[in-house]
């Protein structure tokens, strides 16, 4: 087609180009004849070099010679281990802090790992368009795969956007020599589009212009006007953004269509069935990388739910759960940036309750994402809403990430605030209304911050805000249900319940020493850290002298598996102490119960609470308070 090579002509300037005056010299020596000087045969010279390898009929020497052109493409366009910025390395570190990992070292082992893996999935995604287009399905003339193939080359990552009306566009970023993206998703089917559509231009602009015809709009998003505007660039980063978009299965109306099923990828196993499924479709995944998904799944299993295209097979990406040995460790959806579209959030929902961790999760990845838009806002200088400051500061609940310790940006957001100036916002009250000590307390506080006294919970019992320090000394009130079973029927309950009960703590409940009331009634308990005390390493005796002249008294026994039933929400990792009378368990050594949570559920044990025993200052204990 010579409207195609005469494009290639206009659009590159190919046929003065080096590598088309090098094939002709080639092909001159081989030959013994002169190549025609004429554009269009030196271009097209040129292209049986491509064709020339594709079209041999031995296997091994097809393969050869197919390897030898992909290197060659490497050495010109895969990024240099030297050229991958520190801003590559960087961007891992900002996304384990993100995810509440805390702060990465960035080490030059780190360094050279995510460099191979940079470069290998380059190379990966750059062989899927030189496969393609050198294949029998890819039924193009050469120019259009000379076009495509030299526009891949400079297309880094698609960036999608939406305008005000929420009318969705995309366009690839430019590529430069440090650019770390893989190379664009190879799509069959925008690829046809793109390259029937400039055929369809080029056919016509041949004829006389009176003869010349508007071309078919193929697009299903843009208007007439808009799609013959986007034709005109000639441009295929442009026309294959848009129609890579467009494909029917991520338009609105195909992903309201969630039937279909999941996908279990085991851990250990191949990964070429999970990226082959991925591929042609427009995802931000880094799965869809070959050394990315198999490093992920020797880490644990990996679970993809695929619904239903327009033949009714489930073939579409929608969501992925991604485990680390047991535990989830990322779910992802096709929206922007890897969110859920809002169709399928349900079926991930659904499936995530089949997992121990999967309500933890959800609320790991929430305050990681609302912690990640506090620190957005104070960079910014954006003032902190009340909502936002009562999750800063845990007024209602620990801030959960994924890392073992606590994430450090919340004290590196607190240090940069005056929590006497916040305080009033999270308490809705005046300043004055604040009591910091004991002395400050009038009619009219509303909030206590300050060291604790005798009787306190008394003189303030009608105080909602209570605190030894804001924040984090927060003092927690609960009311239970206690008396009106006995030890069968809370033995049976805590059975039925699934709760799991250590050795120490049946033998609590064997003890004659175990006796729960008859009647029911209320119990108001109060958690005390021993720090809030103002005791220095304080023995079990001393604590529990302290908390007397506070207002509070030890719990009844009972106290221990009934708080258990009823406080069923308690976070991950904690540990309450019951402050009551020691009952020597089969360990031969007075105990008192403890609640705790771990990665299997919620306990009920027993722990040795001697009365000469010290405790460290961050141990709490639960008390009742004193009638």
């Amino acid at each position: 087609m010579k409207e195609g090579l005469n494009f290639l002509k206009q659009k590159f300037n190919l046929h003065a180009s080096p590598e088309v005056e090098s094939a002709v010299k080639r092909t001159e020596v081989r030959t013994k004849e002169k190549v025609p000087q004429n554009p269009a045969d030196r271009i097209q010279n040129f292209l049986d070099r491509f064709k020339e390898v594709t079209d041999r009929t031995d296997p091994t020497d097809r393969e050869h010679g197919l390897d030898a052109f992909k290197r060659a493409l490497y050495i010109k366009n895969v990024v240099k281990p030297g050229d991958v910025p520190e801003s590559a390395f960087l961007l891992e570190q900002r996304i384990a802090r993100e995810l509440g990992y805390g702060d990465v070292e960035i080490t030059e082992e780190f360094k050279e790992q995510k460099t191979t893996q940079i470069i290998n999935n380059q190379k990966q995604s750059l062989d899927k368009w030189v496969d393609y287009l050198s294949s029998e399905d890819a039924q193009y003339p050469d120019w259009a795969k000379y076009w495509a193939l030299r526009s891949v080359l400079e297309m880094g990552k698609l960036q999608k956007e939406e305008d005000e009306q929420g009318k969705e566009s995309a366009h690839f970023q430019k590529r430069v020599k440090d650019t770390v993206a893989s190379f664009p998703t190879l799509n069959p089917r925008a690829l046809a589009l793109t390259i029937g559509v400039l055929k369809s231009k080029l056919e016509e602009k041949a004829k006389p212009k009176k003869e010349q015809k508007p071309i078919k709009n193929e697009s299903v998003k843009l208007n007439d006007q808009e799609f013959q505007n986007l034709l005109s660039t000639e441009n295929f980063s442009k026309i294959y953004a848009q129609f890579l978009i467009e494909m029917p299965e991520y338009s609105t109306e195909g992903l309201q269509e969630v039937r279909g099923e999941w996908v279990k990828y085991n851990r250990g196993s191949d990964a070429k069935p999970l990226v082959k499924s991925l591929e042609g479709h427009p995802l931000e995944w880094c799965t869809a990388d070959f050394d990315t998904a198999h490093t992920q799944l020797q880490g644990g299993d990996f679970y993809v739910y695929y619904s239903f295209n327009q033949a009714g097979k489930p073939i579409i990406p929608r969501a992925a759960i991604r485990m680390q040995e047991n535990s989830i460790a990322e779910v992802r959806g096709i929206a922007s940036d890897q969110n859920l579209d809002p169709y399928i959030t349900d079926v991930v929902k659904k499936k995530m309750q089949e997992f121990p961790d999967g309500e933890q999760y959800e609320k790991e990845a929430g305050d990681m994402k609302l912690l990640t838009t506090l620190e957005n806002k104070t960079r910014v200088g954006q003032p902190l809403t009340k909502d936002d400051l009562l999750f800063l500061y845990e007024i209602n609940s620990k801030i959960k990430g994924f890392g073992y310790d606590d994430d450090p940006r919340i004290k590196e957001l607190r240090d940069q605030r005056d929590p006497k100036t916040d305080a009033p916002i999270v308490f809705e009250c005046e300043p004055n209304q604040i009591a910091w000590n004991q002395k400050d307390i009038n009619d009219k506080t509303k909030a206590y911050v300050g060291p604790l006294f005798a009787n306190i919970f008394q003189t303030l019992k009608h105080l909602e805000h209570l605190y030894t320090s804001f924040p984090e000394g927060k003092i927690v009130k609960n009311t239970i249900e206690i008396g009106g079973k006995t030890k069968a029927e809370l033995e049976k309950e805590l059975k039925a319940g699934n709760f799991q009960v250590g050795s120490y703590a049946k033998s609590m409940m064997e003890s004659k020493d175990f006796v729960t009331t008859k009647k029911m009634e209320l119990a108001d308990l109060i958690r005390l850290k021993v720090g809030d005390l103002g005791l220095n390493h304080p023995t079990t005796d001393q604590i529990y002298k302290k908390i007397q002249e506070l207002g509070l008294e030890l719990c009844p026994a009972e106290v221990g598996p009934q708080y258990r039933l009823q406080y069923t929400d308690q976070p991950l990792n904690e540990y309450l102490y019951i402050g009551m009378k020691q009952i020597t368990g089969s360990g031969g050594r007075p105990d008192v119960f403890v609640l705790s949570r771990g990665g299997d559920g919620l306990w009920l044990d027993g722990s040795w609470a001697e009365p000469g025993a010290r405790w460290n200052s961050v141990s709490t204990f639960v008390f009742r308070l004193r009638k």
